[in-house]
């Protein structure tokens, strides 16, 4: 398993690529690795042939846990599967009633286990496993809090090894029969009436995420009404040569990171994370900004130090990260240590969004849709009426880490600078 990241430290098997005996060249796909950031594929590290697979779909193991054997012509052959195994995970034959006077099972000991239901006796959490079995550590995690003997379990990893999706498939029959005496009393459903659809890693990821987020922090909603006339006038300055040289088109979002950043400079508490009963001030504007991958959920990559950049470096890297988080091409350090959020729905309409704050961040922004309306514009020689694009951004913050006057006065000045500012564009 290789270091993925900084901050990685396990992943879990998606597909293998290839199958035993298959050839495989350098550099070529071998497996996909999940990790509770991103989805990678893996490469060969040589050219050969694909001599055993230790660690079957599903499986979660540590960094540097072998997990396949690559025989390269000229080398010696030989074998990792001992190598690979933690030692605690060596197996032991049962122990007492169950064992005969040489250690081996006791006749009928197997099957009076299996007869059994999950067990009640003994330490809490205890894992019992068959002889020569060898558990990953997500197994034996899912067999201890569960209270399972392996025993019952049908494995159909190589070799008969139990894996974690034979786990879960056995805890998911075991609620369904628990819950099919119920489900018998009920109105029988017609067939096609509902339709069940399991969470990706990357959405349960994402839930596990926002339901924490919520019951750490203290969510506090504002929110003001910019006038983007200023940006637009810009904007179409440069529009048709932008896209000509670059293929897409300049949105709202890098002249609002920039103006975030900016402003971000002079209000640092917002720039930070809670540690404790501290708050920790980040010396750089590492801005992520959220990805919508469709179905599957979101990300937030970060670009770091953005503080730096200008709007036309901004909407680069916007649309660069952006293009890598659809085509799955983010490497796990691409999600870390972000240190601000931006959220961009506005190019649904949308009119106001309370985002939920990326922890361990203490505010996050929303730029909703920008619409045209008309507004009152003040000047010396009197009020007019006017039509000019108008948009809301709305900012979640930890009241923890500041108060609703610091927050008010942050997004008083990003509307500032939307509104006044000179932005230099390099088409």
């Amino acid at each position: 398993m290789p270091q993925l990241g900084e901050t990685v430290t396990e992943g879990t098997i998606a597909s293998w690529h290839k199958k035993v005996g298959d050839r495989v060249e350098a550099d070529e796909i071998l497996l996909e690795i999940e990790t509770d950031k991103v989805s990678m594929e893996i490469p060969s590290p040589g050219t050969g042939v694909l001599a055993q697979i230790l660690v079957d779909v599903g499986e979660t193991v540590p960094v540097g846990t072998v997990l396949a054997v690559v025989e390269v012509a000229g080398e010696p052959k030989g074998t990792a599967a001992t190598s690979s195994a933690p030692a605690a995970e060596s197996s032991s034959a049962p122990t007492g009633a169950a064992t005969g006077g040489n250690g081996a099972a006791a006749p009928g000991a197997a099957a009076a286990s299996a007869a059994r239901g999950p067990s009640s006796s003994g330490a809490a959490g205890a894992v019992r496993r068959q002889p020569g079995q060898r558990l990953s550590p997500a197994v034996r995690r899912l067999a201890a809090e569960h209270a399972l003997e392996l025993a019952r379990i049908e494995g159909t990893g190589r070799n008969g090894r139990i894996t974690r999706r034979d786990v879960i498939r056995y805890l998911q029959g075991a609620k369904a029969a628990v819950a099919e005496p119920r489900a018998a009393e009920a109105r029988p459903e017609t067939p096609g009436e509902r339709k069940i659809v399991p969470f990706t890693r990357i959405r349960k990821l994402t839930a596990e995420h926002m339901v924490r987020s919520k019951a750490t922090s203290a969510h506090v909603l504002q929110a003001v009404e910019v006038d983007f006339a200023n940006v637009d006038l810009v904007r179409n300055q440069v529009r048709d040569a932008w896209r000509g040289r670059r293929g897409y088109s300049l949105t709202y979002l890098p002249f609002i990171a920039s103006a975030v950043c900016e402003a971000l400079g002079e209000f640092p508490n917002l720039n930070a994370s809670v540690e404790g009963d501290s708050l920790v001030i980040h010396p750089h504007v590492n801005l992520a900004i959220a990805v919508d991958l469709g179905p599957e959920g979101l990300v937030a990559p970060v670009i770091r130090s953005a503080e730096t950049l200008s709007v036309t470096e901004l909407a680069e890297a916007i649309h660069e990260i952006a293009n890598r988080a659809r085509q799955g091409r983010l490497k796990p350090d691409d999600l870390a240590g972000g240190t601000y959020t931006i959220s961009n729905n506005g190019s649904f309409g949308t009119l106001i969004t309370a985002p939920i704050i990326n922890q361990p961040q203490v505010a996050i922004l929303s730029t909703d849709g920008v619409r045209k309306k008309p507004v009152v514009v003040e000047a010396p020689e009197g009020d007019s009426i006017a039509i000019r694009p108008v948009g809301i951004l709305a900012q979640s913050f930890d009241h923890r880490a500041v108060d609703g006057a610091y927050s008010g006065a942050f997004l008083s000045r990003v509307k500032k600078i939307l509104e006044q500012r000179r932005f230099g564009i390099q088409p």
